[in-house]
């Protein structure tokens, strides 16, 4: 029988100084009481793998780095994912992305064919709540479904974009972390300007720090439950 894996306290601590808002655990493993706690502390969930989506979209990961390996944005990954209504606009992101010269963790999905948007909005969120990626870009049909799904991951903050001044508003007032478009109601060049504001526009802070604190604090409430 394999040797099933277990995860302490110490994992979700070196989690934690990674700012991730999640840690995956593999089917079958083994959480110790004291990594509950932590997690609870911390304000880390704990994500098994046995999810369908979690193992849907990340079975399809793939990692694209810009040709030039002194790019200046080549350590930060963008998290880039689309269902089949976002699908070419995804792949025109994503030659974009590495033009501008970051890397990309693409979770598909890979072609036209139909699929479900909750799969690949999930896997976006998840890489970006668990720190494998500073920022995600989700593309679906009109990007506002996909907002939905990913704003349920803890530590997510995602924002449907159609045009710049929203881009810039969710950056900096609401130091969101994931941006949703609509591949069947922009055009390519106007999505291209959107993700370029939103990946400069730097978070504002001062007051719209206190409000982003209580975001995170009914976050917070909501995964300890009722009391």
């Amino acid at each position: 029988m394999a040797k099933r894996r277990l995860i302490t306290e110490s994992d979700v601590i070196e989690a934690s100084k990674k700012e991730a808002k999640a840690l995956l655990v593999e089917e079958g493993a083994i959480v110790t009481p004291s990594a509950r706690d932590a997690a609870n502390r911390l304000g880390i969930r704990l994500l098994t793998e046995a999810l369908p989506s979690v193992k849907t979209a990340f079975d399809g990961l793939s990692m694209f780095y810009p040709a030039d390996k002194k790019a200046p944005n080549r350590d930060t990954v963008i998290a880039l994912g689309s269902d089949h209504g976002g699908f070419s606009m995804k792949e025109q992101l994503k030659a974009y992305l590495l033009e501008l010269g970051y890397s990309v963790a693409d979770v598909g999905t890979t072609s036209e064919k139909a699929c479900d948007y909750p799969d690949f909005a999930f896997a976006v969120a998840t890489l970006v709540s668990m720190g494998k990626a500073k920022s995600g870009i989700m593309v679906d049909a009109v990007g506002v479904a996909s907002a939905i799904v990913a704003n349920k991951v803890p530590g997510v903050r995602a924002v449907p974009a159609v045009n710049e001044f929203m881009a810039r508003s969710g950056r900096e007032h609401n130091d969101a972390n994931v941006l949703t478009l609509g591949g069947r109601i922009l055009g390519i060049e106007a999505a291209k300007s959107i993700v370029k504001l939103w990946l400069d526009t730097w978070f504002g802070g001062g007051r719209h720090q206190g409000r982003v604190n209580k975001i995170t604090e009914i976050e917070e409430r909501s995964l300890r439950g009722p009391r």
